[in-house]
Order: C-alpha cells, then structure tokens, then sequence
C-alpha cells in the first residue's frame, strides 16, 4: 500500500496520505475525496498517552478473521481479543506506530 512507507527503521503511514470509501465522491483530477475519509497527519512529537481518537473498523458479517488478517498485510498488529458473547467480538490492534484500534 502506498499510504505506508519505512521511515526511521519502521513501517508508518506516508504523511498526509489520505484514505477514501471507493464509492464516494472524489475530485478526479487530484483525488482527493469528497466524503468519507481518513488523512494520516505527521506530527514532530511521539504518542505521549492514550489515543486521540479511537477508531473501530467494521468487518461484514462473519468475515473478522478476513478483516484482521489484511490489517496485518497492511502493517497493524494484534493487542489482545475481546469476546462479550452477545455484546460482541473484536480484535484490539495496533497500527505500525502504536495507535490502537478495534477491528470488529
């Protein structure tokens, strides 16, 4: 994937590379999307503390193994699974520089 490069002997997302849903809007000269997205900031400073913004990935009805296993091909990595039988099941997970989030 694009969105992540090597960077100071480790896997990080590439500086304000952006990441769009592929059936919104975009401006198709520059690709910029037009409706949902997320944009991945550089900041000077480390993580100093918990997350500013916590983020949960859905997966389609019973494909979580599939979803956790191309946020690993993308560089993420597990914390530890949560199973609350009927209240739910998710992975707690990682990205390459520490941030976490579930995977559900």
């Amino acid at each position: 994937m694009a969105a992540v490069v090597e960077h100071r002997g480790r896997r990080t997302f590439r500086g304000y590379a952006a990441i769009r849903h592929p059936e919104d809007p975009f401006d198709r000269a520059s690709g910029v999307g037009r409706g949902r997205r997320l944009l991945f900031q550089d900041v000077p400073e480390a993580k100093s503390g918990k997350n500013r913004l916590h983020i949960d990935v859905h997966s389609e009805a019973g494909g979580l193994d599939r979803l956790v296993a191309r946020l690993e091909e993308l560089g993420a990595t597990r914390v530890r699974e949560v199973d609350r039988g009927p209240a739910g099941h998710w992975w707690i997970m990682q990205d390459p520089e520490g941030n976490e989030f579930c995977a559900a």
